[in-house]
């Protein structure tokens, strides 16, 4: 008799999955099987074809890595940064020679440096900030509310004033949640090629990729090619949501490090259907039938309407040093003179089409189908010099010119006047910085002053940053601020007659005067407070009456306006980690206030995240588990609604959401550079007796559901 030969590993799964997969399972755990195999061959596929977590020994080059001539920036909210390593002073390597072979590469090799030319360690540890930022944003969403599905709008539940840009946007800026801007562009120095893939399940028929890969062609020649992509269904009709975001990066520097050059290309597209939310809520309230447990059933406004973000740009920064004296290197910074040039360009569209009119955007539109089209193309050249002394510290002038044109396709003349069909000029600004670094003390600041133009006013920023002890640390920042709001708000145009307006004339320079206060502290945690003064805040609002609310037309009649009185804005946020053995407590409060005459800013009072999880090394080692429950709350307030046209968040007095809580249950593992997530969302609505969770007026949070990934860093 013929002796059988054993089944392989992947033979004996495969029959196993095979000979399992008519097993029966309730409607709300349908799915548990795939996700329990997927996880199961994902944490097999780590153990058995998992190379080492770093490559072997190589042959290099002798190397100096210096300081990079700007200094760090240090940003209020992230005082002690908790998932990366900050590289402060400069690390030196002996040189070697080529034939000799250096130590083994480690983590510290492979590098991130940001815009603002911090330089970050690549981090790969499993932490519960990284649960936090294990999302389609890809950082921590405490301080909003995401819709149902994935991609889609997220709803402010906190805000701050110390971060605006100097120059005003396209407008929609509820659909640019996942738009990379200049500034949210990293760049890469890596001692091999280093490759990262997060991916994560969506909503019915889709997936989450966001796929990295860095290498150095030499030593001072180094790129990225990076491409995020998604798509999801969603669970209501016609809520399908899907975005690809291309970049690519390089940096270079010649061998004696007089000349830098990076730069980046980006090309984006986010779009996702509109359905105008809930028709009949007491469809998705009803729990006495299970008619609509299935929300595909649910009745919605309208299935026709799409939105969509395009964007294209080219940029590149590059700096010369005229000399560079080395002497005073080991006392601080170098003596040194240092020209840069930075300059980009880019195309922005913004899109709105609809088949056929529908009454929650008006009733008479110009023509149909409804095709609106905003753009803007924009130019920014910078030119400065920057003077490094070890003694005056670091000062840098420039100028800038910034060119814009927002545009439509005609002018429009209509009973009330006429309105242009495009905004084009030219902005001539002039600034500086400084940066001085005393030890523990360190001083910062940068001031622009807008010499000709409309768009811009001024803008001022300073920080302080003392260093009490090792354990201590204070820093208070001062951030002035004038420019015109975004471009949407002072001309728009649109195929509904509702929808078009110019506002060039009447609308003034929003004003914002903030100042802040940050202590972080090893026993005490951290402590954030801001205040802001607001003029001339601008905000979306509707006219619509009770009759055309009541009649679902409350969007049709939504329309910029400026707040002509003064507003204030206190926030208090405290974050506090405490641990006992293997268990902790990750606690993040942030409390807020606002004194208006007018309700023109809606935020909960009280906004809170508690995590309890428990950490353990398990296998002998080989893997480390996390596993916990996030509890998240917000009192009720003025929600903001959604209006999908514009693509923004507008005013609405007349009802109050939330005061309901959002429960998570997690497990994370981690198995050298891969790791492993595990999530059941807002799991207690299994046991809610009557849904009200909403992240915007007829617009549902989503239910119980299960999604699980992974992000897997390979090095080679």
């Amino acid at each position: 008799m013929e002796k059988k030969k054993p089944l392989g590993f992947w033979q004996q799964t495969f029959t196993f999955l095979i000979e399992t997969k008519h097993i029966p399972l309730p409607d709300q755990l349908r799915g548990m099987r795939f996700i329990f195999f997927a996880l199961f061959f994902l944490l097999n596929l780590s153990l058995y074809a998992q190379q080492d977590s770093l490559p072997p020994p190589k042959k290099i080059d002798s190397v100096l890595v210096e300081r990079d001539s700007v200094p760090p920036q240090t940003k209020l909210d992230s005082v002690t940064p908790k998932d990366s390593v900050k590289t402060r002073k400069p690390r030196l390597v002996r040189p070697i020679m080529e034939e000799q072979e250096m130590d083994s590469v480690s983590i510290q090799d492979y590098k991130i440096i940001t815009y603002a030319r911090d330089t970050l360690i690549l981090d790969t540890t499993l932490t519960i900030q990284k649960e936090y930022k294990y999302n389609y944003l890809r950082k921590d969403d405490f301080e909003v509310m995401p819709f149902e599905n994935i991609g889609r709008p997220y709803n402010v539940l906190g805000r701050t004033f110390s971060g605006n840009s100097y120059y005003p946007h396209i407008g929609a800026q509820a659909r640019h949640s996942n738009y990379f801007e200049v500034e949210d562009i990293d760049y890469y120095n890596v001692a091999t090629p280093m490759t990262e893939l997060m991916f994560k399940t969506t909503l019915e028929q889709g997936q989450l990729l966001d796929a990295l890969l860095a290498f150095n062609l030499s030593r001072r020649f180094s790129a990225s090619v990076a491409y995020k992509g998604f798509r999801s269904l969603g669970k209501y009709r016609f809520d399908q949501a899907q975005s690809g975001n291309f970049k690519t990066t390089f940096t270079y520097a010649n061998k004696k490090n007089t000349y830098n050059v990076r730069g980046h290309i980006t090309a984006q597209d986010l779009e996702s259907e509109e359905n105008g939310g809930l028709l009949n809520r007491g469809q998705f309230e009803n729990t006495e039938t299970d008619d609509f447990t299935d929300r595909s059933r649910i009745d919605i406004l309208y299935n026709d309407a799409n939105n969509r973000i395009l964007g294209k740009r080219y940029y590149l920064d590059h700096q010369l040093k005229l000399f560079n004296v080395k002497k005073d290197s080991t006392k601080g910074l170098p003596t040194s003179l240092t020209l840069g040039h930075e300059v980009f360009y880019e195309t922005r569209f913004y899109d709105f089409t609809q088949s056929s009119q529908n009454d929650a955007f008006g009733l008479d539109p110009f023509v149909t189908p409804i095709e609106d089209r905003a753009r803007l193309k924009t130019t920014f050249n910078k030119v400065s010099a920057t003077f490094s002394n070890r003694i005056l510290g670091q000062l840098t002038g420039s100028a800038s010119l910034y060119n814009y044109n927002y545009f439509f396709n005609s002018i429009l003349r209509t009973d009330s006047g006429t309105i242009q069909n495009k905004l084009e000029g030219e902005e001539i600004s002039v600034g500086g910085s400084y940066y001085k670094d005393l030890g523990r003390l360190r001083l910062k600041g940068d001031v622009n002053y807008t010499v000709s133009g409309d768009l811009t006013g001024n803008a001022f920023n300073a920080l302080v940053d003392y260093q009490i002890n090792d354990n201590n640390r204070v820093a208070g920042t001062i951030t002035v601020s004038s420019r015109m709001p975004d471009f949407n708000y002072l001309l728009y145009q649109s195929d509904y007659r509702n929808f078009n307006w110019q506002n060039t004339d009447t609308f003034e320079k929003q004003q914002t005067q903030t100042i802040g206060f940050g202590f972080d502290s090893k026993k005490f945690g951290l402590l954030e407070a801001e205040y802001s003064a607001i003029d001339n805040y601008t905000y979306f609002a509707s006219q619509a009456t009770q009759a055309q609310i009541d009649a679902a037309q409350e969007t049709a009649f939504v329309r910029p306006f400026q707040e002509t009185s003064t507003i204030n804005h206190l926030r208090v946020k405290y974050t506090k980690e405490i641990k006992w053995r293997r268990w902790a407590l990750a606690n993040t409060v942030l409390y807020q206030e606002v004194t208006q005459d007018n309700q023109v800013i809606n935020l909960p009072q009280l906004l809170t995240r508690n995590t309890v999880y428990f950490s353990k090394d398990v296998f002998k080692k080989a893997m480390f588990l996390q596993t916990g429950v996030t509890f998240k709350y917000f009192t009720s307030y003025n929600m903001n609604a959604y209006n999908p046209l514009l693509g923004e968040f507008y005013i609405q007095n007349n009802e109050e959401f939330g005061g309901y809580p959002l429960l998570d249950f997690f497990i994370n593992a981690k198995i050298r550079q891969t790791r492993v997530y595990l999530k059941a969302e807002h799991f207690n609505t299994i046991f809610t007796s009557q849904p009200n969770y909403y992240s915007a007026p007829n617009y549902p949070y989503r239910d119980f559901v299960i999604r699980f990934g992974l992000v897997w860093n390979f090095f080679s």
